[in-house]
């Protein structure tokens, strides 16, 4: 007997209504609430300064909770509740875990991070230190979501086993019931996509073309792509970068371009081979290294003064004693810091976009930590910040570093600028020295010359005249501050034994990013033509001191970054020839000939010309410069563009597909 039409449509009604009900069951709001309230606690843990939760990083949560728990709403009721559950569990996993790091490292879990396992092991018996009672908050709900799944799947496979009967029946008599729920499912679950999708990539683009402005194309610190993405939106970010610059577009290198590669950096290990005969390779064979990184630090103050004061009086007197290097370059890049680091310790170029610290962190390098600890040194690294800006803890790792000195292992009694004040930072490093078996590398990174430059007024000693209350003047108190520590922390190398053991060097990692160019005039009190004020933004001091002072003068001959670490091996008497490395030594009898330094641009000098390459890449429209009077010459007259673009371009090639790895398989 047929039924009733109208009995089939109230019939049909309800099965639609029950499904909706259902598939919109309490189970997703509460995994929703649930995390957004993890995250939120996870904001107050971390409490970045300048960094906390605003209403854009509410939708952002919001839309990251979207995309990664869409594809639930796929599933059968019981299927979706036990997904939820799971994705919690994993989910609370993830973001404790990046709290833990955080407390030790500054910094997040990162891809690179996992890839290199031996640094979260580093953690070992500090992670008892690391938990907190609070921490149980994260964890507040899983007795309650998992008695919840639970009952749940109970409850619903009873309803199961009882409605088995009609569900056959529905199956036999109505399949279009069955395909409304699949239809209405799939759609759902699309809305919940589509709506975490406009939650995450509109306040993100915002940013992006507002404060956060090139922040994704040349990153320094995961944090701050944590302010833009959250936790969980970082996360993916990471994945999809690695993804994109490891795995899609690591295209295979043909064979016989890595072997021109490889042929091309074995003739410049050539050239550092044939200097092994240079009465000075192994002069200093077992000393000490103290290699100092001085922050935004510039050539043009050395051996100036105003008012009748020098500005840099202790490293006017360290010069006497010392080799002192007046054209020395540095060759940084948009990585910065890094960039400098990257050059001193590993003597490649840096990238033209972000920095090798944070995209090829998982490389392998010929590093100078590294060659230096495979020769019975012991290499350690001090930089009074957090541990994970610039990627530090992750790529140091690599490098060989036996520890990092960061931030946590300092005492902060001396406040000042981005961190500790550089005569405390200083002092207590010598601390760390004179516990150090020795020989030892030791590369320090100062921070109290960082921009915008500004020091308490109770360590204002400079008389800076006119230059007062503007940032030129405050670059300068900040030369002169640095100068003071940089005196005190030679005087502790005396009092500990150490400065007759060791090859002390100093050298300044970039420019001071001051644009107008009056000052620099008034201060120097000359007008600067084009190279001259090239040369003032290039120019980094470069400081070496011997033990017993047996070296001395100005070396007017051109040098860069990539070449302090074959000066350290070619004093110490350690072959680089078989090293990966562009740099040369500087510190020989007899300069190099020929010897050129190139910066990122493409630029050159070799102390008698600049080349500048033409912005459209052509090379007609190229410039050539006298190095001196910033006189327009024949191009003829800069024959080395050509060889500048391939010290990049094999450069780039080695960073980017990891060839040196490949390097030693073909020759171990």
């Amino acid at each position: 007997m047929a039924r009733p039409l109208t009995s089939m449509a109230k019939r049909g009604m309800r099965a639609s209504l029950e499904g909706f009900e259902r598939i919109k069951a309490i189970d997703v709001v509460i995994f929703f609430v649930l995390m957004m309230m993890k995250l939120i606690i996870f904001d107050r843990f971390v409490d970045v300064p300048n960094m906390a939760m605003n209403v854009d990083d509410v939708f952002v949560a919001l839309g990251t909770i979207g995309l990664v728990s869409f594809w639930t709403l796929l599933l059968p009721p019981r299927g979706r509740t036990v997904a939820l559950v799971v994705l919690n569990l994993l989910l609370t996993f993830v973001i404790y875990a990046d709290l833990i790091y955080f407390r030790y490292f500054q910094d997040l879990i990162s891809v690179p991070v996992l890839l290199q396992a031996g640094q979260v092991g580093e953690l070992g018996e500090s992670i008892s230190t690391l938990v907190s009672w609070a921490d149980l908050s994260l964890f507040f709900d899983w007795p309650f979501i998992i008695a919840f799944a639970v009952s749940i799947f109970v409850r619903r496979r009873d309803e199961h086993d009882s409605a088995a009967a009609i569900t056959v029946q529905a199956v036999r008599t109505g399949k279009r019931l069955i395909w409304r729920k699949m239809i209405f499912r799939v759609s759902l679950s699309l809305i919940v996509f589509a709506t975490g999708l406009t939650l995450v990539f509109v306040p993100v683009n915002i940013a992006k073309k507002t404060w956060a402005a090139g922040l994704f194309s040349g990153n320094w610190w995961n944090l701050s792509l944590y302010n833009v993405t959250g936790v969980l939106g970082f996360h993916g970010y990471d994945a999809y970068k690695y993804t994109k610059e490891n795995i899609l577009h690591n295209e295979t290198v043909p064979s016989e371009r890595i072997a021109e590669a490889k042929e091309w950096f074995e003739q410049r290990g050539a050239v550092r081979g044939a200097l092994e005969s240079d009465p000075l390779f192994g002069a200093y064979k077992g000393s000490n290294v103290i290699l100092i990184q001085l922050e935004a630090f510039q050539n043009f103050v050395i051996g100036r003064s105003i008012n009748g004061q020098e500005v840099t009086p202790n490293m006017n007197k360290l010069v006497q004693e010392s080799l002192y290097f007046d054209r020395f370059y540095h060759q940084t890049s948009g990585g910065r810091t890094s960039d400098a680091d990257l050059a001193a310790n590993i003597s490649l170029q840096p990238l033209q976009s972000g920095s090798v610290f944070i995209r090829y962190a998982q490389n392998q390098f010929d590093s100078l930590p590294r060659t230096l600890k495979d020769n019975g040194y012991t290499p350690n690294a001090y930089h009074a910040y957090n541990g994970g800006f610039w990627n530090r803890n992750t790529m140091y790792n690599g490098m060989g570093y036996d520890y990092f000195y960061n931030k946590k292992d300092f005492a902060m009694d001396e406040p000042l600028g981005w961190s500790l004040g550089d005569t405390s930072f200083f002092s207590q490093s010598v601390s760390y020295m004179e516990k150090q078996k020795q020989p030892f590398y030791s590369f320090l990174i100062s921070l109290s010359s960082h921009h915008p430059f500004e020091i308490p007024e109770s360590y204002q000693t400079l008389d800076v005249g006119e230059f007062q209350g503007t940032i030129f003047g405050n670059y300068l108190e900040a030369a002169h501050y640095v100068d003071q520590s940089l005196g005190k922390m030679i005087e502790q190398l005396k009092a500990a034994g150490l400065w007759d053991t060791s090859i002390f060097m100093f050298y300044g990692d970039h420019d001071n990013s001051i644009n107008d160019w009056a000052p620099f005039e008034t201060f120097l009190g000359k007008k600067l033509n084009e190279v001259e004020r090239y040369n003032i933004l290039k120019q980094v001091p470069l400081v070496v001191h011997v033990p017993g002072g047996q070296l001395t003068g100005t070396h007017p001959e051109v040098g860069g970054q990539l070449d302090l670490a074959p000066t350290i091996l070619h004093l110490l008497g350690i072959s680089s020839k078989d090293k990966y490395m562009l740099g040369t030594p500087l510190v020989t009898e007899k300069p190099l000939a020929d010897k050129r330094v190139v910066i990122r641009s493409g630029a050159y000098t070799d102390g008698n010309v600049w080349y500048f390459p033409s912005g459209d890449g052509l090379e007609e429209n190229s410039r050539c410069l006298d190095a001196t009077t910033g006189e327009p010459l024949d191009t003829g007259a800069c024959p080395a563009g050509s060889d500048a673009r391939l010290e990049l371009v094999m450069s780039d090639l080695v960073i980017e597909h990891d060839l040196i790895r490949e390097f030693r398989k073909r020759n171990p």
